[in-house]
């Protein structure tokens, strides 16, 4: 109760030598003796309205602590709830200032709030954005809204304000902020562990892919091979299952976010023939991608990590016929649609399959191939997009998935359809080349060292920024860099191409090998002697990346991570 903490203005001067028994109540209301300033008139007509039996019932019935003030900020009127509030009876401050339940700090500058109130009485919140507080009869003090309302009649104005004690929002506002904070300091501490964790829990797993790949490549005994050969299916099954609890975990935490831009359909849909024609014709499957000229409005990234998690789901449970991609175009927005001919999902499994860990007719304790968690990363990001997916299935006819999406504006030519580029081999490319390895991991350095050793380059390492500068600085033959993302003590890889280029020159093909997945990279500027590569990389991928640099191959621009 001023304007840090102020009671209900209701106009004129505060009647502060107004207590005692100068102004004796009169049922109820401050008579108007002699020297006081509210007129007998206006006083006469309150208490005549307050004699009433039911007037006064409502009034100390109300669940507020509710008083009225005169003209002069005397109070002429309280109800029964201002004992339970302030600690006074209704009689005590009859006749008093209503500065008297004013803090002592906040009582001069309640005056002349008072008084602007006057000046133009309205009904409205007191103090609105404030902090407001009142004083208790023992000299307690406590936090308060204030409504206010004017009564005006031929006799004069008074002002009724009904107070009530705000402690227990406060104290709700106080837990809901605190509770708040800490909200933001998990999910800053969950963003934290998930930056590491990409890192350090793909590196392990990037050494072990790189030395199966050196040791596939070095034995001749058959049984080893094939013992090598089923490691390496458990070292892509390791990383699929990474990569996806990783996604998961960054979709829920807030660590990924959408970024929207224009593109073209019909580059996605290429990419996506690209890298899932070989994988439909192994299972001897169609795959059928319509041509489009639609363009979308959304995440190029996230929308295409949802329609390859789609296209693989409808190959895996496919067993013959096809599996066709196709863009439709409907008013304002665009839907991409994956349909097979495969087994089908039965009517009351079909709101369980974006479920965490869940697939058709698998029992938990069958073995599985996959983990059920594609269709999981499809909802959140689903979500995230704020789009739209709907199902349609029926058994043994198939399924067809619908992502709708809102269309661009802009306005788009044919696209032309076009061949994916076949990577180069590995083979030859990498004799006597001189290649340049940042890793700051002593494990993955070594693997990755062995491995190009035996393919034919020349390498030299370094794990710091300093080591890789001083390594170009004595060999200016260095043909090639390859660099982690995250070095120690803070360094990125992105430095060390930097550094590196400016002693060797500006088109230095370079590969950025990285667990990090955040705008960071994927807003890494176009370049077309830049490559990135995403933790773990199949040593055979990570060959032909490096065979597509130094073949002078500039169609992939850079990788996605």
């Amino acid at each position: 109760m001023s304007r840090t903490s102020e009671m209900p203005p209701a106009g004129g001067e505060p009647l502060t030598e107004r207590g005692g028994g100068s102004c004796r109540p009169l049922t109820g209301v401050a008579a108007k003796p002699e020297g006081c300033e509210a007129t007998g008139k206006s006083l006469s007509r309150l208490a005549e309205v307050l004699s009433s039996e039911l007037v006064r019932s409502v009034l100390d019935s109300a669940p507020d602590a509710m008083v009225i003030i005169d003209a002069a900020g005397a109070i002429v009127f309280a109800n029964r709830q201002v004992t339970a509030l302030f600690g006074y009876e209704p009689q005590e401050i009859l006749g008093q200032s209503i500065e008297c339940l004013v803090p002592e700090r906040f009582r001069a500058r309640h005056v002349v709030h008072r008084r602007g109130y006057a000046a133009a009485v309205r009904v409205r919140p007191m103090g609105s954005g404030l902090d407001l507080f009142a004083r208790r009869k023992d000299g307690t003090e406590f936090p308060v809204e204030i409504s206010l309302s004017p009564a005006a009649d031929g006799a004069g104005t008074f002002v009724v304000a009904a107070i009530r004690d705000s402690t227990e929002r406060h104290r709700i506002q106080r837990e809901l902020h605190a509770a708040r904070e800490a909200a933001e300091r998990a999910n800053q501490a969950k963003s934290r562990f998930l930056a590491t964790a990409s890192h350090d829990l793909r590196q392990p797993l990037q050494a072990l892919s790189l030395l199966n790949g050196t040791l596939r490549r070095m034995v001749r005994d058959p049984d080893i091979a094939e013992a090598l050969a089923q490691e390496e299916q458990a070292i892509n099954a390791m990383a699929r299952l990474l990569n996806a609890l990783l996604d998961i975990s960054k979709l829920e935490s807030g660590a990924i976010r959408p970024e929207v831009t224009d593109f073209k359909v019909a580059t996605l849909f290429e990419e996506l023939r690209a890298e899932f024609a070989s994988l439909a014709a192994n299972k001897g499957l169609q795959l059928q991608v319509e041509a489009s000229t639609d363009q979308i409005r959304s995440d190029p990234a996230l929308v295409g990590q949802v329609v390859r998690n789609l296209l693989s789901n409808a190959i895996k449970y496919t067993r013959a016929g096809w599996v066709r991609l196709r863009c439709l175009r409907e008013l304002s927005s665009v839907r991409l649609e994956v349909l097979d001919t495969g087994v089908g999902i039965p009517p009351q499994e079909l709101d369980r399959i974006f479920d965490d860990f869940y697939q058709i007719g698998v029992s938990n304790n069958t073995s599985r191939e996959g983990y059920g968690l594609g269709l999981s990363i499809v909802s959140r990001i689903v979500n995230l997009l704020g789009a739209k997916l709907h199902v349609q299935s029926e058994v043994g006819r198939g399924s067809t998935f619908s992502l709708e999406l809102p269309a661009s504006p802009a306005t788009t030519e044919t696209a032309p359809q076009t061949t994916a580029p076949e990577k180069p081999s590995a083979a030859g490319v990498g004799k006597r080349v001189h290649v340049l390895l940042a890793e700051d991991d002593p494990r993955v350095r070594n693997a990755t060292r062995m491995l190009l050793k035996l393919e034919g380059y020349d390498v030299s390492v370094a794990g710091t920024l300093a080591e890789a500068c001083e390594h170009a600085e004595k060999s200016p033959d260095i043909g090639l860099l390859i660099t982690d993302y995250h070095l120690a003590a803070g360094e990125t890889g992105l430095q060390v191409i930097a550094a590196v280029r400016e002693r060797l020159g500006a088109t230095l093909p370079a590969v950025l090998i990285t667990g990090d997945t955040s705008s960071a990279i994927r807003d890494l500027e176009c370049d077309v002697n830049l490559r990135t590569a995403s933790k773990p990389v199949n040593p055979d991928e990570l060959l032909a990346l490096l065979s597509q640099l130094l073949s002078g191959d500039k169609s992939g621009g850079r990788g996605q991570p």
